[in-house]
């Protein structure tokens, strides 16, 4: 059994003998969206670092619980945040979670991202549905595996899904744009140049994280769902020096509006 196999093995065997029930969706909360796991009811949380062989978040805003719970009725696993290819760790313990999270039943997966925004049409606040990704990251996480590498990525992020948030989104009145979503790896922010090459080449936004996670869901033959909070503008689209701080602080101030979102959404995923 390859040594990744074995962990996955190991940690899931670790956490199922800890919940109650079997997921059926599966949600990474990124920069900012921490705070929407409040949304969950009959929790059940477990710290990053006392998981076997889990990936510990070291980035602020990432708080670090799997959590365990259910929004009426469907049984969630939750992350409260994720780790980085610019944190140190490889590509392979960035998607570790992916693994695990379908190792435990998961079919959908609704992966969040603050991102900087390159559409001028966007503002700082407003959510951006992914409809589909540019790849900038320096490694692919299916580099290296033996069988069935070759997916295909024409509809990584799932139609049908966005359609649900579309409409969540309208009956609460939030604004969702559609966009392309660029990842690099960071940590640093894109240069004002960088960004006008993203645009150049059709991407909305931009961020350090995400996509490696999109790709090994839809490898494992999971549904993926992908919502982006435009925390600032990119470099060069606007004349403010960029900060982590603002990330973290574009978060708060609209994580009561992302709950409601993410909660629409799970409520309307499945309904007849």
């Amino acid at each position: 059994m390859p040594a990744n196999n074995k962990k996955i093995s190991q940690t899931l065997k670790f956490i199922k003998s800890r919940i109650k029930f079997k997921p059926e969706i599966g949600i990474i909360l990124g920069s900012g969206f921490g705070d929407a796991a409040s949304i969950i009811k009959e929790t059940q949380a477990i710290p990053y670092h006392r998981i076997v062989n889990f990936p510990v978040s070291t980035v602020k805003g990432h708080k670090g619980n799997l959590i365990f719970g259910k929004i009426t009725n469907k049984p969630l696993v939750i992350m409260q945040g994720r780790v980085h290819y610019y944190e140190g760790y490889s590509i392979n313990e960035v998607i570790f979670p992916v693994s695990v999270m379908a190792g435990l039943g998961i079919k959908t997966l609704i992966v969040t991202t603050s991102v900087g925004g390159i559409n001028k049409r966007f503002k700082k606040g407003d959510f951006m549905l992914i409809k589909d990704h540019i790849n900038f990251m320096p490694e692919n996480p299916l580099r290296g595996k033996k069988d069935n590498i070759f997916i295909d990525m024409s509809s990584a992020y799932d139609k049908g899904l966005q359609e649900i948030a579309a409409s969540v989104g309208r009956a609460r009145g939030l604004k969702l744009h559609k966009g392309v979503l660029a990842a690099l790896s960071g940590p640093c922010y894109e240069t004002p140049a960088e960004i006008k090459m993203l645009q150049r080449l059709g991407a909305d936004a931009v961020c350090m994280s995400t996509v490696p996670e999109v790709i090994m869901a839809r490898y494992l033959g999971i549904k993926v769902l992908g919502i982006a909070l435009i925390s600032n503008m990119a470099a060069g689209i606007s004349p403010k020096l960029l900060s982590h701080a603002e990330v973290v602080q574009a978060g708060k101030e609209r994580a009561k509006a992302a709950a409601l979102l993410i909660e629409g959404i799970i409520k309307d995923i499945g309904r007849d």
